[in-house]
């Protein structure tokens, strides 16, 4: 069964994780049909999110956001989810009359949250606005005068309102300044560049580890060398190889001994791994889950164009494309400090090359858009089908790396 859903966090004002917004299409042949029916959509996105992925596998337990349609509202159909595990998306296009309203009354009375999506005010919201927990205000369809209006008209002293498509940090400060209490978007990847700005002492050692272990000339006793100088990564390779996650029988007690067992190429994507985590200690930890997921999803890529060799070179891509979010220093400028392929760094830059079209693969199956995640497959000649089968699979790996 091919089943498409792509995930987009939400977070709160201190940047901690509240759920994922689930996106979701059925299938590769239905996109360009205008004629899909919502209702068949919802129950697709939920059948398959919750019972054939599982939600411990998209969401890893937090909740999940949900667009409903009318029907499925007035039938209780999410009633068969736990309230605390689900968020109810009410479109504009859901006109809220009484029984719609009676509806989401019942539903928030079970534990759900009910979440007004790209709303706009209107009187015949009156009744629905004092059930609602979260308004969604679309920040690339309004402007700033719109959205500071819409809490003077909004009469709930309870509900909060979470700003959608923030891209940029001024729109971040911007919504944060107005009072809104959660965040959707790609803002959160992308720092705020301070000409000059100096990079924190611990953080530069850990960008000094990066360079030193991806020097082409590094061998098993240079990068033994750099393991070593730092008590803290030693500590935590050994760690990670010894887990469950590796599952080896023979315990490993020296850096020498990981060398041996999981090769240069893999103690290097580990030592990236642990050193990028440790530069991101100040930052949300969705961060680094993201650069994760893009690092695996990338290096799943690389065989099916024919890239087995270069398999590590996709996924340190991945790894380093939150690196100017990490350090909040434009990402060409940290690039060219680190002795990586050119392929990468022009690939994150801007440049087009097949390492590019790779990226632009991840992120648009990451944000949803299903018809560049089409263009972009066609070009690399990949079975499209094959994609959520490699994303899930990150997703999985990415929480793994995390909490082995």
């Amino acid at each position: 069964m091919e089943v498409f859903v792509a995930r987009q966090p939400i977070f709160d004002v201190r940047m901690n994780l509240l759920g994922y917004e689930l996106l979701f299409r059925s299938g590769i042949d239905n996109f360009f049909d205008s004629k899909i029916d919502g209702d068949y959509a919802t129950k697709k996105v939920v059948a398959n999110s919750f019972l054939v992925i599982g939600l411990d596998k998209v969401t890893k337990g937090k909740r999940a956001f949900v667009n409903f349609t009318r029907k499925h509202l007035l039938s209780a159909a999410p009633l068969s989810i736990p309230g605390s595990k689900l968020g109810i998306e009410i479109l504009e296009s859901v006109e809220p009359d009484d029984e719609v309203v009676d509806a989401c009354r019942g539903l928030k009375q079970s534990g759900y949250l009910i979440v007004l999506d790209d709303f706009v005010f209107h009187e015949k919201y009156e009744h629905i606005l004092k059930l609602a927990d979260i308004i969604k205000i679309d920040f690339s369809l309004t402007n700033s005068d719109d959205r500071r209006l819409i809490f003077s008209r909004v009469n709930n002293k309870d509900v909060k309102f979470l700003a959608e498509k923030v891209e940029t940090n001024e729109q971040f400060q911007e919504a944060l300044d107005l009072g809104y209490t959660y965040f959707q978007g790609y803002f959160f990847s992308k720092p705020t560049i301070v000409s000059g700005r100096d990079i924190p002492a611990n953080k530069l050692n850990y960008i000094r580890i990066i360079q030193e272990v991806n020097n082409p000339d590094a061998d098993f006793e240079k990068i033994e060398k750099v393991v070593k100088r730092d008590v803290s990564l030693s500590y935590k390779l050994l760690r990670f190889i010894n887990s469950v996650f590796f599952s080896h029988s023979v315990k490993v007690e020296s850096i020498k001994h990981a060398l041996v067992l999981l090769g240069i190429g893999e103690v290097k994507k580990w030592i990236n791994i642990l050193a990028l985590t440790a530069i991101g200690f100040d930052k949300t930890e969705e961060l680094i889950t993201v650069a994760l997921i893009r690092a695996k999803f990338c290096e799943f890529i690389a065989p099916r164009i024919g890239q087995e060799s270069r398999e590590s070179d996709f996924f340190m891509m991945g790894l380093f494309s939150v690196l100017d979010a990490l350090i909040d220093r434009p990402l060409e400028e940290i690039l060219s400090e680190l002795p990586i392929s050119e392929d990468i760094t022009c690939a994150l830059t801007g440049e087009q090359n097949t390492f590019h079209e790779v990226y632009n693969l991840a992120l648009f199956y990451e944000k949803g858009n299903w018809e560049k995640t089409t263009e972009c497959a066609q070009g690399l000649n990949i079975e499209e089908k094959d994609l959520p089968g490699f994303f899930y699979r990150s997703i999985e790996w990415a929480h793994e790396a995390i909490y082995a």
